[in-house]
């Protein structure tokens, strides 16, 4: 297994468990998203999506927060020399770039066909909200606290956050938390939807969010992927057109093994197996 230097993957046991913990490792930095997470994560998604042995990702944090922020150091490193050019336009097209690519290392976790749960603790500031919102679904305990951070850096955060949380908290509250940058609580966060439950601790959470994905991870690998796929998709679009694509998606995978599987297992009153994807 690849060995990275922001990044962990643990395999769950029992080895026969389709789920994977993909776990944030710089607990001495409250795990800031240093230069080589930007390069690490969209890699370990990668290396995980394609592992047939995969079905569902949990992603967590090793210590006591799961994510302060970009760490201002890797932020300095990843925009060293932007501005050297006499052009200024030059130097905006290269600072683009920059940005662009920090931006497809969040959204790796979109384009991933599996399922990725987020299991937040203590601080999730700035890049952690950016994170956390592009998974597909958010458990936090109940001393984590949030904060969209950056117009107190001086950013218009620029990784995901203000596109994404509108969609999963309302536009009035993702307007008011971006503006503000105050940090708010867990009970907060699942009053306003970021996430699904809370839990009283982080073993407590642990043990509920490996319970929730081992539960995802033994449905038809192909429903569940497509399932994911097409509410992203259907997110973009208009009603019409949303029906559209999952009539076109379901017309290629519909009519597959796995459908037959869940038949003859109701039948034989026993738990369908499927093939891994």
């Amino acid at each position: 297994m690849e060995k990275y230097t922001s990044l962990e993957i643990l395999e769950e046991t029992p080895k026969s468990s389709s789920v994977f913990t993909l776990r944030l490792n710089r607990p001495h930095r409250s795990n800031a998203l240093s230069s080589e997470f930007f390069q690490e994560f969209p890699a370990a998604l990668s290396s995980l999506d394609h592992n047939p042995n995969c079905a569902v990702i949990i992603l967590s944090a090793k210590g006591n927060n799961f994510c302060a922020g970009i760490d201002l150091k890797a932020l300095t490193s990843l925009t060293a020399g932007i501005h050297t050019s006499s052009d200024p336009g030059r130097s905006a097209e290269k600072s683009r770039r920059q940005i662009k690519f920090m931006q497809d290392a969040i959204t790796a976790i979109e384009n991933c066909r599996k399922p990725v749960i987020a299991a937040i603790q203590g601080a999730c500031i700035g890049g952690g909200v950016d994170i956390i919102t592009a998974c597909d679904i958010r458990f936090c305990t109940e001393d984590a606290y949030f904060s969209v951070k950056e117009v107190d850096l001086a950013i218009t955060a620029d990784l995901g956050s203000l596109q994404r949380l509108p969609g999963i908290v309302g536009y009035g509250n993702a307007m008011e938390l971006a503006l503000t940058a105050r940090t708010f609580s867990g009970s907060e966060a699942k009053a306003l939807g970021l996430v699904s439950k809370t839990f009283g601790s982080k073993a407590d959470m642990d043990e509920g969010v490996r319970a929730i994905a081992e539960g995802i991870g033994a449905k038809s690998p192909l429903a569940v992927t497509g399932t994911k796929r097409v509410m992203l998709t259907s997110r973009d679009m208009r009603l019409n057109e949303g029906l559209d694509y999952v009539a076109t998606w379901n017309s290629a995978m519909l009519l597959s093994n796995d459908l037959r599987e869940v038949s003859s297992a109701r039948l034989q009153n026993r738990k369908p197996s499927f093939s891994k994807l």
